[in-house]
């Protein structure tokens, strides 16, 4: 007994890799990762990395991400069984099944996120460094200074409204499904617009520039309902444009008056007149340097 442990222990030792072996293979690759012998490696590296580290930011925030959580613990799983045990049919069954499965699986599950991407890689202005170029700073200034207390008042009055400020991406065909108004901006046309049982009361209003685009604008709804309380029709909406635009979305709530903010899928809730003018002059890029007119 003895005897054939000591040999198992000899055949262990004498397969396991040498200190020399393993010097000499981290040699290799810092010889291969060497800039000055030849950069094209590191360069491939680096082009691979950011290419992860934007897609991981467009996914962020999204239902993509325990999609591939999920991908990633059956495949694991399925691989580790494979490969510990004899079971010849499960790893028939990831090469010829699951695999190729995939591939058409993945467009039709991360289909937003794609969306998404591909919107991002698009918008020139954003790549430029021009953004926004189609409003000038002062008409956003007073869509900033308009939202802001039209959301205020709206709220204080406990009037549900939801108000999308259009940026990059365009919403055209969403506003093509409501009632076109082309109308400039204003306080109290807001305040009619979302008063009680008034005929553009429901829906969504769309503001591109400083100027009312539509109004009663039926918006896509977003699927992601997980969180820490039951959103309403007019949350869940404004967090299905923000997923799949780059639009703000203001949201005001008819049943607590709370005032919230939504872009790219992520909702801050409970802000005050000022609060809300701060956030949408940064996601919007203008600088407030002077008080809003009254």
């Amino acid at each position: 007994m003895r005897e054939r442990l000591s040999r198992r222990a000899v055949h262990r030792w004498n397969n396991m890799p040498d200190i020399r072996s393993i010097l000499e293979w981290i040699n290799r690759l810092a010889d291969r990762l060497n800039p000055f012998v030849d950069p094209r490696a590191l360069l491939d590296i680096g082009i691979v990395a950011l290419i992860f580290y934007w897609l991981l930011g467009v996914i962020r925030g999204t239902r993509a991400v325990p999609l591939l959580r999920g991908f990633g613990i059956m495949l694991v799983i399925s691989i580790a069984l494979s490969s510990v045990l004899p079971l010849e049919t499960l790893r028939w069954l990831l090469e010829n099944a699951i695999q190729p499965a995939l591939i058409v699986a993945i467009p039709v599950l991360f289909q937003p996120e794609l969306r998404r991407a591909l919107e991002s890689l698009g918008r020139t202005n954003d790549l430029l460094g021009r953004p926004f170029s189609r409003a000038n700073r002062s008409e956003l200034i007073d869509t900033v200074n308009g939202v802001s207390r039209a959301a205020q008042q709206l709220s204080q009055q406990g009037i549900g409204a939801l108000m999308v400020i259009e940026r990059e991406t365009g919403l055209q065909e969403y506003a093509d499904r409501g009632v076109i108004l082309d109308a400039r901006l204003a306080v109290p046309l807001l305040l009619n617009i979302f008063y009680p049982n008034a005929p553009l009361h429901d829906m969504a209003v769309i503001v591109r520039g400083n100027r009312i685009l539509a109004a009663n604008v039926v918006l896509p709804l977003s699927e992601d309902i997980v969180g820490p309380r039951r959103l309403g029709t007019r949350h869940r909406a404004a967090k299905g444009i923000s997923e799949q635009s780059d639009a703000i979305a203001v949201v005001v709530s008819e049943e607590t008056g709370a005032i919230s903010l939504v872009h790219d899928g992520r909702m801050v809730s409970y802000l005050n007149e000022a609060r809300l003018r701060s956030m949408l002059a940064g996601l919007l890029k203008v600088q407030l340097d002077e008080e809003p007119k009254t």
